[in-house]
């Protein structure tokens, strides 16, 4: 009798203890939407890293920058980068973001970015930004700037952009044997 008495003891004290941590992060995840509602926070994520508020803490303290990024459509969105970040950086943030907001809107869609980038590069000031390890103060970019999506299309034996040429989508299908 004893053993079964402890049992269901131990059982009300689970049952509580899980209702009692369902409660709490129930109240702590709105409490967490709630703040990010807040227009202050407008600039976090839904769901941000760590790095990602550092980044935004840095931006505030002025240690990162906001950089704007327009699209060939003529939009434009921001992403935020430490003042030391390359272009790869850019890049990686591009992705993220991009793929935020498309999750957001549109719910699971996939971008292929390695098409994105062997079509597109990035260009600012009419200079284009081709090495991923070239820092982006060294082409000027600081706070505030803007950069650009351009066509262009990596040739495949340097693995560097070059004039855009046309596509051979069924090159092996004619082929005859």
């Amino acid at each position: 009798m004893e053993s079964s008495t402890k049992k269901r003891e131990e059982n009300t004290r689970d049952y509580e203890y899980d209702r009692d941590f369902k409660v709490k992060k129930a109240r702590l995840n709105s409490t967490l939407a709630a703040l990010l509602d807040d227009p202050v926070l407008a600039d976090v994520p839904k769901d941000p890293t760590l790095s990602d508020v550092d980044t935004l803490i840095s931006l505030e303290l002025g240690s990162a920058m906001r950089v704007s990024v327009l699209k060939l459509d003529g939009n434009s969105f921001d992403v935020a980068l430490v003042n030391s970040a390359t272009v790869k950086d850019l890049k990686l943030a591009i992705e993220k973001k991009v793929n935020d907001m498309e999750q957001s809107h549109m719910g699971h869609r996939h971008i292929s970015w390695k098409h994105v980038w062997a079509n597109y590069c990035l260009s600012y000031n009419k200079e284009k930004l081709l090495d991923d390890h070239s820092v982006l103060q060294d082409f000027g970019i600081r706070n505030n700037s803007q950069v650009h999506f351009i066509p262009y299309v990596m040739s495949k034996g340097f693995q560097r952009h070059s004039k855009r040429r046309k596509h051979r989508f069924f090159h092996g299908l004619n082929k005859r044997g």
